[in-house]
């Protein structure tokens, strides 16, 4: 009888536990520059778990639904990410202090190369050389374009067998990730999220989001059939619509399929 009385008790207390770890409260924090230790305003706090967002106030509070084990997302331009998963000792003991640290930059040297501009457009068109073996092939009943690197028939059959072969068309990349994909419908809802991906270029926030590796990016949108230009120079905002265009042309084609 008294191993039952231990036995009930242990089990009465585990599940009381895991009901209070699935419970969403709104926690509050401040975020502390790691050098002045003064207060930082306007950084994002991005709940990674279930894609919502704030920014802090100008004395760098910030209050944020959120339960055990999720991943907040500390983001600020020109300071390094932090990610911080939510404890027991969080929900039950808040406000807590995070701080962030500046980046450091390591500048390369730089050559300039000069052009010799006449100020007239139709000569300076000529001087300057402007890439003409990419352009984007649009397929009819396909919404959306597909950027290809060069003109030749090889790269329109390249694009055409992408699509319509799903071993090709990324099925790695989203058939075996629909949570993560799902992800992204969530991401286009939320303002905070729009605006703070629209102000970053590294992949880091996007991949934390969706919570994939970095560096399988780069090989979606390869595979999406988008430019190595785009690929470099597009903001996440921007890579995160290419990948959910490209998501949403999976879907449709492996259900007619």
């Amino acid at each position: 009888m008294r191993y039952f009385v231990v036995f009930f008790i242990l089990i009465s207390s585990s599940l009381v536990n895991a009901q209070n770890d699935s419970i969403v409260k709104f926690i509050k924090g401040t975020v502390i520059q790691n050098e002045t230790r003064l207060p930082m305003a306007n950084v994002h706090v991005i709940n990674t778990t279930n894609v919502t967002g704030t920014i802090t106030s100008p004395s760098g509070l910030f209050e944020i639904a959120a339960k055990v084990n999720d991943t907040l997302l500390f983001s600020f331009l020109g300071y390094e990410t932090v990610k911080v998963k939510v404890t027991n000792d969080w929900i039950k003991d808040n406000p807590t202090k995070i701080y962030l640290s500046e980046k450091v930059y390591e500048l390369n040297d730089v050559t300039i190369a000069k052009y010799n501009l006449t100020g007239y457009l139709q000569v300076d068109t000529k001087l300057i050389p402007v890439s003409e073996d990419s352009y984007r092939y649009d397929i009819p009943g396909v919404k959306g374009g597909y950027e290809v690197g060069d003109k030749s028939p090889s790269a329109v059959s390249r694009v055409i067998g992408s699509i319509f072969n799903p071993a090709d068309f990324l099925y790695n990349a989203f058939g075996k990730r629909p949570k993560e994909m799902k992800k992204l419908k969530e991401m286009k809802k939320d303002d905070t999220v729009r605006n703070l991906l629209a102000t970053k270029f590294d992949r880091v926030t996007l991949a934390a989001l969706l919570e994939i590796d970095k560096d399988d990016i780069p090989l979606i949108l390869q595979n999406c059939n988008y430019s190595e230009y785009f690929i470099q120079t597009a903001n996440d905002l921007q890579i995160m619509d290419a990948i959910n265009a490209c998501y949403e042309e999976y879907k449709i084609l492996r259900k007619n399929k």
